[in-house]
């Protein structure tokens, strides 16, 4: 084992940690605007009845877009303001983790969009679970809450699978499906975080 490599990995370990309050504290306005996101992209789909594979998944996609490129703005402006590297090892760390379910989910969820088949409540299955499975990974990073907001996605995906394996849960609902776990439950998690920061401020 190489000396500067076990030093870098213990340095990086020790600003995780030291740093976990910060991180814990830009999550809250990102879970809001991510709430925000889903919930008005679950308004529009509703709104311009897009009910077809393509444009469902298309929709959701670039709703995707907007929401991860939001979260970077955000994220730098709070390390700008707390005078923080915004691309530092634990930030690569984090991005690093997050990134292969995340990718995967991305590349699933869009060979609807080229073929125009595929059913909604698979789609929404997979999104959730890849995007649970990324919070989760995060949660080993940062403040341990994130991992369980990660499992309430993992459990919802796995219970959206069997429900509609057992023709319990119809495709008409999956914009409803999307709009509660990308919509409902950021704006839940965000009012956490919010509401705990001024009682708690150590994750």
């Amino acid at each position: 084992m190489k000396p500067d490599w076990a030093e870098e990995n213990l340095q990086t370990i020790r600003t995780l940690m030291e740093r976990s309050a910060v991180y814990r504290r830009a999550l809250a306005p990102i879970m809001f605007f991510a709430g925000l996101v889903g919930l008005a992209t679950m308004g529009m789909g509703m709104f311009f009845h897009m009910n077809s594979a393509r444009e469902f998944c298309g929709l959701w996609l670039g709703a995707a877009v907007v929401a991860v490129a939001s979260a970077l703005l955000i994220a730098r402006r709070q390390a700008l303001k707390d005078k923080e590297v915004f691309w530092s090892p634990p930030t690569r760390r984090v991005a690093q983790a997050i990134l292969p379910p995340l990718l995967a989910g991305m590349c699933l969820g869009a060979f609807p969009v080229f073929t125009d088949t595929g059913g909604l409540t698979f789609a929404s299955t997979l999104w959730v679970l890849f995007y649970g499975c990324a919070l989760h990974a995060a949660g080993f990073f940062m403040s341990r809450g994130i991992k369980v907001f990660g499992w309430l996605f993992i459990t919802g995906g796995c219970g959206i699978f069997y429900g509609s394996m057992a023709n319990l849960i119809p495709d008409g609902i999956s914009m409803w499906l999307m709009g509660f776990f990308f919509g409902v439950l950021h704006l839940a998690y965000g009012a956490y975080l919010y509401l705990t920061e001024r009682k708690n401020p150590v994750a």
